[in-house]
């Protein structure tokens, strides 16, 4: 019988460096062969909790015991940019023994190069002896399939490419195809769908349904939870820590879960606090009576007894603290048509176009990674062909001109707020965000700092007020970033896939504002479930044409150029 691992989180706590509870009692299963998924606001300790699981961490109070080997696919995969080799990346993720044997082999080939001694030849030839124990040859042909597949080249030519050269999508398919070919049968994926295309997704989603290995991965994109997760993990913010419950069933029927849960969790507390008022009454209304009648002492103290085993039994699980986050964003009337587009071609990336963009519309631009899609956002960003002052985008970032041909122009009064998460934010960098809504900029009002608590509050970044821009998560800086633009007055919000880093609610709560939202959208986005509440999908093909479709099409591979 094929052994499957299991994961079992016993009552872990965990408390940051300045003392503040992150994890608290936090106990799980992950059953052999199960896929769970770990979801939950950003900053509640999802990451450490992995990390924890993973032994990079020690939790501080409770135990995590597992069996079979573990495979993690961590954070940074994806954003790899120093002088690792795809033989170093896929090395890190193979089991310990090869990792051991492959380590060994460079430290002694290292030697023989500096000094060649005769106890360096026979080091190294020890080196490649425990290699081949250890199946490291069996491993190559197993990575050979793995370039192969994310690479599309042999192991042979691969392997001493650097990693920075690779797309964040190659980097994550490189180091699935490794995890979910290889032997260990219980993996940890911190956001495997971060940087995947559609296609990509999909050849994920069918990859984990079909893998006997036992899952626990981190994920915000609704599509992949709702195929590939057979149970739901929430970690929930609370003031002792972020607390954990299962979601026993799939995500599509998880929101009627959480709300009946949570409902559930208020009546109990309810009760709780009624029962506690008519105790307390009950021991002072016969402490007053005892002090004149001695025959109500044993009554009094039998009372007050009662009071304290009900105190020390506790009140029940406190309901989670919902993070709310309300997007105002609020826009303006532009002229009927907001973008012209004529003859308009992408210097080396698509063939010419047409395109008109009318007030209020929501375009989806669709397409493989490097077909042109973010250049044609940054083209509107910096307002087209010979942009008017009253083009010039509303945010900090200076878009970088965009070499075309052909003329693509801005209606009157639009004004475009680009979000591109790629961007550094030199003037936001080392401010605080309640210094910088209260300073403001060219575009947007400063605010009395009271004000700008409460607009960070909206965002759910109240607790973050004092903190520097760039200490923020991912998805942090992505509210943030997204709170500027609707306090700068943009009339047309040009989006560079902005639920990449959003938890689920964030994304929901961007769903909602840009529904509200008077004003043109247009969002390049892999985001399946986002893409859902647009009117139009403006696809970039794989023949470098540009057409539009009158539903999403997620399936365009990448752009055939010459080389």
């Amino acid at each position: 019988m094929t052994l499957v691992g299991h994961i079992d989180v016993n009552s872990v706590s965990f408390s940051l460096p300045d003392g503040r509870p992150l994890l608290g009692d936090v106990s799980l299963r992950v059953g052999e062969g199960a896929k769970v998924a770990l979801i939950g606001p950003n900053g509640t300790g999802k990451t450490t909790l992995t990390r924890i699981i993973a032994g990079d961490l020690a939790a501080h109070e409770g135990a995590v015991t597992r069996t079979g080997g573990l495979g993690v696919m961590r954070q940074f995969i994806g954003k790899v940019r120093d002088d690792t080799t795809v033989r170093d990346l896929l090395v890190s993720v193979a089991p310990e023994r090869i990792r051991t044997a492959a380590e060994e082999i460079d430290r002694t080939e290292t030697l023989m190069m500096e000094r060649d001694s005769e106890a360096d030849q026979m080091a190294y030839a020890h080196a490649l002896v425990e290699w081949g124990e250890a199946r490291g040859y069996e491993q190559e042909t197993l990575w050979d399939q793995c370039t192969t597949a994310a690479l599309g080249v042999p192991y042979e030519q691969a392997q001493w490419r650097t990693v920075r050269t690779l797309s964040g999508g190659e980097q994550k398919r490189l180091v699935l195809e490794a995890l979910l070919r290889g032997p260990e049968e219980v993996l940890l994926l911190d956001e495997p769908d971060n940087y995947l295309d559609v296609p990509t997704k999909r050849w994920l989603e069918d990859a984990l349904v079909e893998s006997p290995k036992t899952v626990l991965f981190i994920s915000h994109d609704r599509e992949l939870l709702d195929r590939v997760a057979t149970r739901i993990a929430t970690l929930e913010p609370g003031g002792a820590g972020a607390t954990l419950w299962v979601h026993p069933g799939r995500f599509a029927t998880y929101a009627d879960a959480r709300a009946d849960r949570n409902a559930r969790l208020e009546g109990l507390r309810r009760r709780w606090d009624e029962e506690h008022v008519k105790l307390k009454t009950l021991v002072q209304t016969l402490k007053v009576k005892a002090k004149y009648n001695d025959g109500m002492s044993s009554r009094y103290q039998a009372a007050q007894t009662r009071l304290a085993k009900f105190e020390q039994a506790g009140p029940p699980e406190e309901t989670p603290m919902t993070q709310s986050v309300k997007m105002r964003l609020t826009g303006g009337r532009t002229a009927k048509r907001a973008v012209v587009a004529t003859g308009l071609e992408l210097t080396g990336l698509m063939k010419p176009f047409d395109l008109e963009v009318w007030y209020g519309e929501r375009v989806a631009v669709l397409g493989s990674n490097g077909s042109g899609k973010s250049h044609f956002l940054r083209l509107l960003a910096s307002g087209g062909t010979d942009p008017e002052r009253e083009h010039q985008p509303v945010g900090d970032v200076q878009p970088n001109p965009v070499e075309h041909s052909g003329v693509v122009r801005l209606g009157s009064r639009v004004r475009p707020g680009w979000f591109a998460q790629t961007h550094e934010h030199p003037s936001l960098l080392g401010r605080t965000l309640l210094e910088i809504l209260h300073r403001g900029d060219e575009h947007r009002a400063g605010k009395p700092r009271e004000e700008a608590a409460r607009a960070l509050d909206r965002y759910g970044l109240a607790r973050s007020g004092e903190q520097r821009f760039e200490s923020l998560s991912g998805g942090q800086q992505a509210r943030f970033q997204i709170l500027l633009l609707e306090l700068s007055g943009a009339t047309m919000l040009l989006l560079d896939e902005p639920t990449d880093n959003l938890d689920l609610q964030s994304a929901e709560a961007l769903e909602e504002g840009l529904d509200r939202f008077e004003g043109t959208v247009l969002a390049v986005t892999h985001d399946r479930w986002f893409a859902r509440g647009f009117d139009r999908f403006l696809v970039f093909g794989a023949d470098g044409r540009v057409y539009e479709s009158a539903e999403p099409v997620w399936d365009e591979g990448r752009v055939v150029r010459p080389r």
